[in-house]
């Protein structure tokens, strides 16, 4: 299987899984990449971020489309959104790759268990 397959098939997956759940395709996207397809954590991490704009995008169509989008609450966490990630984006840059993949797997640990808990 060639390589642009691969990575077209783990996209569908986490498409289909990041629609179905409505969380970013970077909980999935990041371990596969840095696992499965031996890509660094920086790169991993910069190459979700720019999968996430068409990924959000058609998803809160369809959502919208449902009624399920509250419009006035997603502007105004865009406009925090924006400015956040211009700053995470600056100092991921700064962080050692160990330490990247160790704060990214606090991240999930966290979410994971406060998703489990409430």
């Amino acid at each position: 299987m060639t390589e642009r397959l691969k990575f077209a098939g783990a996209g569908l997956v986490v498409g289909v899984l990041s629609g179905l759940l409505g969380v970013g395709g970077g909980i999935f996207l990041v371990p596969i990449m840095v696992t499965y397809f031996n890509i660094t954590q920086h790169i991993a991490q910069a190459t979700s971020m720019a999968i996430v704009i068409p990924t959000a995008l058609i998803s809160s169509i369809i959502y919208g489309f449902h009624g399920n989008t509250d419009v006035f609450l997603a502007l105004n966490l865009i406009i925090g959104s924006i400015l956040g990630a211009g700053i995470g984006a600056r100092i991921m840059k700064r962080i050692p790759p160990i330490r990247l993949k160790q704060l990214f797997a606090a991240l999930l640990i966290v979410v994971g268990i406060r998703m489990v808990l409430t």
